[in-house]
């Protein structure tokens, strides 16, 4: 864990797991991948960025456990999973999907598959 990470997360300590659990296991499925931490979002890249992890309110406060995570990630078609709070098509072909997290056990088989194939779908552009 980086200072710049430490940092990102000195006003949510206790979304300080959810992201350590994400990064783990990003990591251990797609070791290539860089991380940049910026102002607003922590970004997950290969050649592009895949995935970013950020504090953005995809959700009414009252339905946002707390600590939450969003995990955001682009796919070429929109997926549809109750998990997903959020999807748009910013371009044709592009969707960028928001999924927020409250728990170390929501980073499971199932938003792992989504940020793989981001990952595998970003590789893909130019």
């Amino acid at each position: 864990m980086t200072l710049n990470e430490l940092l990102f997360f000195d006003r949510h300590p206790a979304a300080l797991p959810l992201y350590e659990k994400l990064k783990g296991s990003i990591l251990a499925e797609i070791p290539e991948t860089r991380i940049e931490v910026r102002k607003t979002q922590i970004s997950f890249f290969t050649k592009h960025m895949f995935a970013a992890a950020s504090f953005t309110p995809v959700r009414k406060a009252k339905e946002r456990p707390d600590p939450f995570l969003t995990v955001t990630f682009g796919l070429r078609c929109r997926k549809n999973s109750p998990r997903i709070a959020a999807a748009v098509e910013p371009y044709p072909g592009r969707w960028t999907h928001h999924v927020m997290i409250g728990s170390t056990e929501e980073v499971d088989a199932e938003l792992m598959g989504f940020i793989r194939e981001a990952a595998i779908f970003s590789s893909g552009k130019r």
